[in-house]
């Protein structure tokens, strides 16, 4: 079984599919218009041998305006999005978060990292999983959380389609997060009924906690 692509592999891989699917149809769309190499390639300042080769996908490297002059050339129209599609790059500090809190758990506390969910084709996965005889809960870990609201809704998303009933919403002790877990403690409080320091606590001694819990670290 192939390892799970990190986000950076994924965008690699995307670039590269992109680039030569953009390729084949400036190639077929020159060849129906009888255009010629050096037709297309004038207005982007590329020679014909340089074209070929942005048609054959074998440039790892060309700016998107040159690609865009080379679509219009041939009558195409170049068009960029970016659209969510799984987990972020995790940091140092996001990573040394983790480690802190693994440190907390008892040796029969299993652990594993970058759980993916259950569900073909989907990115999403979780920081960690905690297993303890047969019973599971999800980590996910956070050093600079921003909106509340958007957190918790990606929390539920998960844990509906992970099937994960228990969830530790792993938190840097930083002043800025203590203040927006106060600010937002009433809200919070429904949805993660364990404090914190009882989490830790029972981790600590081997037993995954009744709910779910955010943890400052």
């Amino acid at each position: 079984m192939g390892s799970r692509q990190g986000p950076i592999e994924r965008g690699q891989a995307r670039g590269e599919a992109a680039r030569t699917s953009a390729g084949l149809e400036i190639r077929g769309a020159r060849i129906q218009h009888g255009l010629s190499l050096e037709d297309i390639g004038r207005p982007a300042r590329l020679s014909a041998a340089q074209v070929s080769r942005i048609e054959r996908g074998l440039v790892h490297s060309l700016d998107l305006e040159r690609l865009a002059i080379l679509c219009a050339a041939v009558g195409l129209e170049l068009s960029v999005r970016a659209y969510p599609a799984g987990d972020p790059m995790r940091d140092a500090a996001h990573l040394a978060l983790l480690r802190r809190f693994r440190a907390r758990l008892h040796p029969m506390v299993r652990w594993r990292t970058e759980a993916p969910l259950p569900i073909p084709g989907d990115l999403r996965a979780w920081d960690a999983v905690l297993a303890v005889e047969g019973r599971r809960m999800g980590v996910e870990a956070e050093t600079r959380p921003r909106d509340v609201q958007a957190l918790e809704r990606r929390l539920a998303l998960k844990m509906r389609d992970g099937g994960m009933e228990l969830v530790i919403l792993l938190l840097a002790a930083t002043r800025n997060n203590r203040l927006l877990v106060r600010t937002h403690g009433d809200a919070l409080a429904e949805r993660f009924p364990v404090p914190g320091t009882r989490a830790l606590e029972l981790l600590g001694a081997g037993i995954l906690p009744g709910g779910s819990s955010i943890v400052l670290l």
